[in-house]
């Protein structure tokens, strides 16, 4: 396998029929984008690939969308699905990069190694003419599944505060431009506008080629220090809720950055709430 957590389109191709081999379909849509993840899966999808629910494999729990579920419930999901210890995990989405990212770190703080993200998507795969299928949801056997949670990995609300206080971690949003300087409204209703104290902002649609594929890792590092970011230091991600924020993650780890947290709770948190501080404008 690769040392980079993507592989192609023509590496899954060649492995596809591989029975360690997992397909996670983990498309997911903002409602304003008009598009029906669940209905698209059904009127094609990556063959043998399983549909990987990010608004269903939550912590029930929450009042945030989609946060991180407890391991055991996420074992239990897994376990359901068919996917277990020891399989290598291709998670692809619709549009290339959007929540194909999240699930990957969903699978990575769970302690799985063998987890990629197919470059380019469903997008770049259904270009080149490669093999889709409309069937149902496959119907696996019941796998174990271990799951153990890299709390380092996860950032809170307290974490959060922290890092804007004393600055021990750099805080990158990855938002457009306009929702992170409070210019455009947020799509959930009850957010405030604008971002964290001291926090950079890299839009994470910046990190991918016209073709939907993620740009090389030079190109990646030249992004992050062209926003501000100091790969050699810590630095937490952040979102509207915490899905397109694994886009930086994801990025991130190609450039060689290690100390990484993703904020679950993100904008959806920060911005919902009264007693956290917003700024406005770049």
């Amino acid at each position: 396998m690769t040392d980079k957590p993507i592989v192609s389109t023509q590496w899954l191709a060649d492995h596809l029929s591989s029975p360690d081999v997992v397909v996670v379909d983990g498309s997911w849509y903002l409602p304003q984008m008009g598009r029906d993840a669940a209905q698209e899966y059904r009127d094609g999808h990556i063959p043998g690939a399983i549909r990987f629910d990010i608004d269903e494999i939550s912590d029930p729990s929450s009042g945030l969308p989609h946060t991180l579920p407890q391991p055991h419930i996420f074992s239990s999901k897994m376990r359901k699905l068919g996917i277990g210890d020891g399989q290598t995990i291709v998670v692809y989405d619709g549009m290339g990069y959007f929540s194909a990212p999240r699930v990957w770190w969903m699978f990575k703080v769970m302690g799985v190694s063998d987890v990629y993200v197919l470059d380019g998507g469903m997008r770049k795969w259904a270009a080149e003419d490669r093999p889709i299928d409309d069937d149902a949801t496959p119907l696996r056997p019941e796998r174990h599944f271990t799951a153990r949670l890299d709390y380092s990995a996860v950032a809170d609300l307290d974490d959060i505060r922290r890092f804007t206080k004393d600055g021990s971690s750099q805080i990158l949003d990855a938002r457009p431009a306009d929702r992170f300087t409070g210019d455009a409204p947020e799509p959930r209703e009850g957010m405030r506008s604008g971002h964290m104290p001291g926090a950079l902002n890299l839009p994470f649609a910046q990190l991918m080629n016209d073709d939907g594929t993620l740009k090389d890792a030079d190109a990646l590092k030249a992004l992050f220090t062209g926003a501000g970011v100091d790969l050699t230091k810590p630095v937490a991600t952040s979102c509207g809720s915490g899905v397109t924020a694994a886009v930086l993650t994801l990025g991130l780890t190609i450039s060689g950055a290690r100390d990484l947290k993703l904020y679950d709770g993100s904008w959806s948190e920060w911005g919902g709430r009264q007693d956290t501080e917003v700024v406005t404008g770049a």
